[in-house]
């Protein structure tokens, strides 16, 4: 009996047509082609876009950090923790297909006077099971199918963000170490010239004015220090906590040149193809077609709504007989229900409809994102290296111009002004190559996670 209920409930659940729009991918609003022109490099043909973080980042230090902080930040296990509870919704939704099998069995014992009365039952069966024959259930299944692969890509853009932001932070770190480095140095220096000119003036040879700008520099290099310092100690509490965990003084970036060299550029590819593969607009993509399942399981909604329970067992009055042939007994009840005036229905078609199209949206938007975040990236790909270079030789000329300024200052042949700009130039000029070296690196950790093909 069981078994032909079984067999008529899977024809009919077959036969079930699906009331939901058929899903087509909408087509990218977005240039077919990356952008080019001055601000662009060269595109590199034949090279597969994206790189893996492995092969992104060569240090070995900082790859030792990053897979501290794949195993130990809470945010990121916070967003597994809801990938998994989105498996278990999709599991549950798609466990209401598929009939429920229940067995009981029972005894009762009544004695009256002198009189005693026993009955035993068992019984096997499925209840309220709901014939899916407009695709009801299995839209829900599909909605929640979808919700879950949006939640796998969510935490796969999650993963992304966490590798790139412990890299730049990582940078940021570095190149806070090489500021401190430089106010330090500036201050001695500044010192020195400080000392000279005091002694200067002592045996009036200079004015006072030569002392008070010399210690303009001084005071102005002693604040940059300060300020370093806690610069510095923040860039190790932003790491410790990306990284989850204490990271030690053996795990500090040792120079911001050596990060240069440990960290690739991420091929872009030459169309905007690869964005359709970014977790985020994935994850949006997955959505949208969450949405659209919605709209069949509201449209199938408007008709009737069929369940079967029906249960097979034994009842009898002695245990030794319960399982004989007269002791067979099952029952099959059918229901249906059709909504016919008032209630939801309509409403939930609308919304339903109305959150299709903001998914769609959503999903527009995010491969524009994309796209302008790719060509961003890209441009200041294109000319970070000629700027890292006149930067670089910018601080070349600036130390020998304040070399040349110092030694006719101590000729007497120029002012002391002119010493003190080329001084604050060159102080400045070293300033700028390590923001410009951190703009080069954040950079490319930037293009590694703009890409999102983390292969």
């Amino acid at each position: 009996m069981i078994r032909s209920l079984l067999l008529l409930t899977s024809a009919l659940t077959l036969a079930g047509c699906n009331m939901a729009p058929t899903y087509v991918r909408p087509a990218a609003p977005v240039p077919a082609a990356l952008p080019t022109g001055e601000a662009y490099a060269p595109a590199q043909a034949g090279a597969a876009a994206g790189l893996p973080w492995t092969q992104l980042v060569g240090d070995a230090k900082l790859q030792a950090v990053i897979e501290r902080a794949l195993t130990n930040n809470r945010d990121l296990r916070a967003t597994l923790a809801n990938v998994q509870a989105a498996r278990a919704q999709y599991r549950i939704q798609r466990a209401n297909q598929l009939p429920t099998v229940t067995g009981d069995a029972s005894a009762a014992f009544v004695r009256q006077n002198d009189a005693r009365q026993n009955s035993y039952s068992a019984d096997i069966g499925f209840g309220a099971f709901e014939i899916d024959l407009f695709g009801r259930l299995h839209n829900l299944s599909e909605s929640a199918l979808q919700s879950y692969l949006a939640t796998e890509e969510g935490a796969r853009a999650a993963r992304i963000a966490l590798i790139a932001e412990t890299a730049s932070a990582y940078a940021t770190l570095a190149a806070d170490q090489e500021l401190l480095a430089v106010s330090r140095q500036t201050l001695a220096s500044a010192q020195r010239t400080l000392d000279l000119v005091s002694s200067l003036n002592g045996a009036g040879l200079t004015g006072k004015l030569d002392v008070y700008q010399a210690q303009t520099t001084v005071e102005q290099a002693a604040s940059d220090v300060a300020a370093n310092v806690t610069q510095v100690a923040q860039d190790r509490n932003a790491l410790d906590l990306l990284a989850g965990a204490p990271v030690e003084d053996a795990l500090l970036p040792a120079s911001l040149d050596s990060l240069i060299a440990g960290i690739a550029k991420v091929p872009a590819g030459l169309t905007s193809d690869i964005l359709l593969q970014r977790p985020d607009v994935l994850q949006a993509e997955h959505q949208l077609m969450a949405a659209n399942a919605d709209i069949g399981a509201a449209r199938a909604a408007m008709f009737p709504r069929i369940s079967l329970t029906s249960a097979i067992g034994v009842a009898s009055s002695a245990l030794s007989s319960l399982f004989t042939g007269d002791a067979l007994a099952w029952s099959a009840a059918p229901s249906a229900s059709l909504p016919i005036f008032g209630g939801p229905v309509r409403g939930n078609i609308d919304f339903s409809k109305a959150q299709r199209d903001r998914m769609l949206a959503q999903y527009e938007g995010a491969i524009q994102t994309a796209f302008r975040e790719v060509a961003d990236a890209l441009a200041r790909d294109g000319t970070i290296d000629a700027q890292q270079a006149a930067q670089r030789r910018l601080v070349i000329a600036s130390q020998r111009a304040y070399a040349l300024s110092e030694d006719r200052y101590r000729a007497g042949i120029d002012t002391f002004l002119t010493t003190l700009t080329s001084q604050r130039t060159l102080y400045a000029a070293r300033q700028s190559a390590i923001a410009t070296d951190l703009a080069l690196l954040t950079n490319r950790i930037l293009l590694y996670r703009v890409i999102g093909a983390d292969q």
